[in-house]
């Protein structure tokens, strides 16, 4: 999967080879791309659900909040969040934080090859704030909370082994997650305005009860090479983690995290920025910045983020006009759908069922602008790759 840089338009692929060892040595310096239709046309009217959908697209609810999952016994969680699917036979299964404090935790949707719901169930409980998380190469969750000094807890989507908080991660405000099986770490996103980018290293793959934590360091500016250096004191217990090490790079609200082919990317909502680390190279820089495109791209209030195989970006809202948008590898950004009258929520949980074909994610507080009034959608349509 490959990018192109909005700041520098050069690509931006595995390792830093074609510009001389250093990513953007020699790259040319182009115009930023411009927002366009994208790679799926126009919006449509609302439909039923009060969806804007490409042609070609439609919906369904699948949960509401304090309602039953289909005729499942499991009533589904206030204030939807984070998410992620998971192969279950010739079936999946989609995940879902609760993003309220307390009692937040997690809940899960299972579903048939045809796509029908055959069970929901709770994963995790008496928890807070359950924001975003990710998923790792061995088919748990991940679920962060968004408090101070707040958790990560590894979850079993199948609803048959435990929870286990992972201490070893860290205690700050967490946000989400994204595993990089080739060096074998979890990247981390912290939510304040002065929050830092970390990465986990267990001593042992797959077992995320000890390792390593460490915090992105670099030079000013948005572009350039970035070293790590080890927090101290994980626990946070005398001094937040973010305070720890000397010349942490700041981040104004870390939010989503997105693992694939060496980079990592992640969104920081007070700047309203996409940014990409390349995990070969040690460097980082914007794959998005709406300054760069004249406020004129219909990406505002980045959030949660999530990607296909074509190398397309999907990026929630949170406010905004309640979009999730679609960043394609050649620059164009463009809405891929919109949630009308939900003007007081947030789009949470974009994810992907294994082949591709549908996507799921919800509206954190519906059209009531309240914790209870979440809405889970799974959208069916031509997603290329």
């Amino acid at each position: 999967m490959e990018r192109r840089s909005f700041l520098r338009g050069a690509v931006i692929g595995t390792s830093a080879a074609a510009f001389g060892g250093t990513l953007w040595r020699g790259a040319a310096h182009a115009a930023p791309a411009q927002p366009g239709a994208g790679p799926y046309g126009a919006l449509g009217s609302p439909d039923a659900n009060g969806l804007r959908l490409p042609s070609g697209f439609s919906s369904r609810v699948i949960a509401r909040s304090g309602q039953k999952v289909g005729s499942t016994a499991y009533t589904w969680h206030n204030a939807p969040d984070g998410g992620a699917c998971y192969a279950d036979g010739t079936g999946w299964i989609y995940v879902s934080n609760s993003e309220i404090n307390p009692s937040g935790g997690a809940g899960a949707v299972r579903f048939s090859a045809t796509g029908a719901i055959t069970g929901a169930y709770r994963i995790l409980s008496s928890t807070r704030q359950n924001c975003a998380g990710g998923k790792t190469p061995w088919n748990t969750w991940l679920s962060c909370e968004e408090v101070d000094r707040g958790y990560v807890y590894e979850t079993d989507p199948w609803g048959v082994k435990a929870a286990v908080r992972r201490d070893a991660m860290g205690r700050f405000k967490h946000e989400a997650a994204a595993a990089d099986p080739v060096r074998r770490t979890v990247y981390l996103t912290e939510d304040t305005t002065d929050g830092c980018f970390y990465r986990f290293t267990p001593t042992t793959w797959g077992d995320l009860s000890a390792g390593r934590l460490e915090v992105l360091k670099m030079g000013s500016g948005t572009s350039g090479p970035v070293t790590w250096a080890t927090v101290p004191d994980p626990s946070g217990a005398s001094t937040a983690t973010r305070n720890q090490v000397s010349g942490a790079k700041r981040f104004t609200g870390g939010e989503g995290c997105y693992y694939a082919n060496d980079i990592c990317w992640f969104t920081t909502k007070g700047d309203n920025r996409v940014w990409q680390y390349n995990a070969a190279a040690q460097t980082i820089e914007l794959a998005y910045d709406d300054s760069l495109v004249n406020g004129t791209a219909p990406l505002t209030g980045v959030d949660n983020v999530t990607g296909t195989s074509s190398g397309d970006l999907f990026v929630a809202e949170d406010g905004g006009n309640m979009e999730i948008c679609v960043i394609t590898p050649d620059d164009v950004v463009a809405s891929f759908l919109r949630i009308d009258g939900q003007s007081g929520s947030e789009i949470t949980g974009p994810a992907f069922s294994p082949d591709g074909r549908r996507l799921y994610f919800s509206s954190q507080r519906g059209t009531s602008g309240s914790s209870s009034g979440g809405i889970t959608y799974e959208v069916t349509g031509p997603f290329r790759g």
